[in-house]
């Protein structure tokens, strides 16, 4: 979907952690030697978007050229083509505010998804306006979506449902309680939802997935029609006319209860997307999406990772750490969910 906007020399990556080699005159109080988790996300700290809480719109780094909102790290022209960190050094723009110092001593893993995982887990769960007791349906079950179903339970949310078609995915989730439903196996799925949820559907969804959704064969042949297309003339379709595959979303809107919210956390780039308005009217349905602002939930969630107990479990969370050099195969291991791919971790 957004592969028109990459150019050649692109560096992706956005979920980095490090120790700090080098620092700039502004970068406030932040030292060489410092172990930190980089936001993927780049604000300042100080303007009037993220004194709100929303540090994705940052006002200081807004890629203004593409009409997007803040820059973020390896994420194509459309977001300010900033090197990403699936490399060996990164350079961090606004370091006085984005870097997060965590403690030595822990293993890598126990800090890392503070970077992207665990802050859009945790937005798009807040975003659910889950009642306390209430219930949670997740649709896609990868790593922003169980982690979500964790964070809903630690939360205090009653019944959580997850969805999707992976086996591995599948019972990762039933192994902490969520009720999984395999869609690919089940033939009325609104249905088994709403016997889960008193008959009514969920308070609250999340839509996990995005705009990669499966069953939409109509966008996906045009995101693969697009895929054919020169960059420049792709970059304008996309820019007008572009759609995404809603199975995901219209799966979410039919199952949640009247009067329910829905969270977006997968990612959607469609300029042109058919959505079914009336029945989000008449269902009177609240929607909350964007990318995660980090820096807002990081005070939150950062007192869960430093103790003896594990609640959100991450330690165990990536299934695979691979040198940086192999990345190519890990991608290609990851789109077809080969050897239980879950989360893939590179080390440089």
């Amino acid at each position: 979907m957004l592969g028109p906007f990459l150019e050649a020399g692109d560096v992706l990556g956005h979920e980095p952690m490090g120790v700090v080699e080098e620092v700039g005159a502004e970068a406030g109080d932040l030292q060489v030697g410092d172990r930190v988790v980089v936001p993927f996300n780049i604000s300042c700290g100080h303007c009037f978007m993220c004194s709100q809480g929303l540090q994705t719109q940052c006002e200081t780094t807004q890629t203004r050229d593409a009409g997007m909102g803040a820059a973020l790290f390896g994420y194509t022209k459309l977001y300010g083509q900033v090197p990403g960190g699936q490399a060996e050094l990164l350079r961090v723009p606004q370091a006085q505010y984005g870097p997060i110092r965590v403690p030595d001593g822990a293993p890598d893993d126990r800090f890392l998804f503070l970077s992207d995982v665990l802050p859009t887990a945790w937005q798009a769960v807040q975003y659910a306006q889950v009642p306390d007791g209430g219930s949670l349906a997740v649709v896609g079950l990868g790593p922003i979506g169980e982690m979500a179903t964790r964070i809903a339970q630690h939360l205090g949310a009653g019944t959580v449902v997850g969805l999707d078609l992976v086996p591995e995915r599948l019972a990762r989730s039933r192994a902490h309680g969520v009720e999984a439903i395999d869609v690919a196996a089940v033939e009325d799925v609104v249905g088994a939802v709403r016997e889960l949820t008193g008959g009514r559907g969920p308070d609250s969804v999340i839509d996990a997935v995005g705009m990669e959704a499966h069953g939409a064969p109509a966008a996906k042949l045009a995101q693969t029609a697009v895929g054919l297309m020169p960059d420049r003339v792709a970059r304008k379709l996309m820019e007008h006319a572009g759609v995404d595959r809603l199975a995901a979303l219209q799966l979410a809107i039919e199952i949640v209860r009247r009067g329910g919210t829905i969270s977006l956390s997968g990612v959607y780039g469609g300029t042109a997307d058919p959505l079914n308005m009336l029945q989000l009217f008449d269902k009177q349905v609240t929607l909350r999406m964007g990318q995660a602002n980090v820096r807002r939930w990081t005070d939150d969630i950062l007192p869960l990772l430093t103790g003896d107990d594990d609640p959100l479990g991450v330690d165990d969370f990536a299934s695979h750490h691979v040198p940086l050099a192999e990345a190519p195969h890990a991608y290609e291991m990851f789109q077809a969910k080969a050897d239980g791919a879950f989360k893939v971790v590179f080390r440089p």
